[in-house]
């Protein structure tokens, strides 16, 4: 058996790859840059771009499955950059499937298609999709998975759409980063009244209800279905980063500001950026500024009855993890 990884060289991709690989299934991965190490592990690299269809296709001949994670991400940039990733990507990746006769592919998708601004607490896939986007990245990843979905039953092809919500874990380039570094300059401020609980989600479950689906798929079970997949037990944001910002010995968040003042300072400064035509993303946006003060998590009891979804990796033992990870390769010093 193989699999095709879209996207195989980056944070979810790797783990996902190592999964598969624990399983004995030939894992071939279609990324931009060459991955040496991967290579090294017996993993087949195809170098390449989701925009260019006959890539696509060649990339997923002779595979079983396709795993298509590859997409742009963010929350600023031209909707145009992010519908040719995120849409036109996405299209090309199941027309492969198509043309390569390929039965099973599970899709990246994102707990944003749902976004409309509006707190989150405990809903679950029933929910529609969003309509006050505020940002290219929910809008075209909630399109990219409606047509994915569309395609389940066509030429035997069966679908499933994994919606993880702010996935970290060891090598994670965004989330922890972005926090670590912006609370050592101490540009860090608690959006709103500081109690909104949220979702997370470590890459190692993540990339386990990748796996799941792809079971699912294979005993004809849930096909055309979206499911949202977290550590099932949502944290206070703020504790949370705070937590994890005391334990680097980083000054903990006390500063505040209004949700009101926060979504006011998002839209300054997106019409300055947009004004300007500045590409670097805004300290600020409306989207970053609801996402920080609002509650949104999820009930994935559909994963866990359709799926079997369970929890390989804790929150508490993720973070630790992490934690002795970041301290082996990094030097610590304390921002007080």
């Amino acid at each position: 058996m193989r699999a095709l990884i879209t996207g195989g060289g980056g944070f979810l991709g790797r783990y996902i790859v190592k999964q598969l690989l624990e399983k004995d299934i030939d894992v071939r991965i279609l990324c931009r840059s060459t991955q040496d190490d991967l290579v090294n592990q017996g993993v087949e690299v195809v170098q390449g771009d989701i925009l260019h269809a006959g890539c696509v296709e060649t990339a997923s001949r002779d595979c079983d499955v396709v795993f298509h994670v590859a997409a742009k991400a963010g929350v600023w940039g031209r909707e145009i950059d992010y519908f040719n990733a995120n849409v036109v990507g996405t299209r090309n990746v199941f027309n492969a499937c198509h043309v390569n006769g390929i039965k099973y592919l599970v899709h990246t998708s994102t707990p944003s298609v749902v976004f409309s601004g509006k707190a989150i607490s405990g809903e679950d896939e029933e929910m529609p999709y969003g309509e006050n986007w505020l940002c290219a990245y929910a809008k075209t990843k909630a399109q990219a998975e409606k047509e994915v979905l569309a395609e389940n039953g066509r030429n035997g092809l069966k679908v499933i759409a994994i919606r993880p919500h702010l996935i970290w874990g060891v090598g994670d380039p965004h989330l922890f980063p972005r926090v670590i570094e912006r609370g050592k300059l101490g540009k860090l401020k608690i959006v709103g009244e500081g109690q909104n609980k949220v979702d997370i989600s470590h890459v190692e479950n993540v990339a386990f209800a990748h796996i799941l689906a792809m079971e699912a798929l294979m005993k004809d079970h849930a096909g055309g279905k979206a499911y949202f997949i977290s550590q099932d037990d949502p944290v206070v944001l703020w504790d949370w980063l705070n937590q994890l910002l005391q334990r680097l010995e980083i000054k903990k968040v006390e500063r505040r500001i209004s949700f009101k003042a926060a979504y006011l300072v998002g839209a300054i400064f997106e019409f300055i950026y947009k004004l300007l035509n500045k590409k670097e993303e805004p300290l600020m946006t409306r989207f970053v500024a609801t996402e920080l003060a609002k509650d949104h998590y999820f009930n994935i009891s559909s994963a866990k009855k359709d799926l079997g979804y369970y929890l390989k990796v804790s929150t508490e033992e993720g973070l630790n993890e992490w934690v002795r990870d970041f301290e082996k390769t990094n030097s610590l010093q304390p921002n007080t």
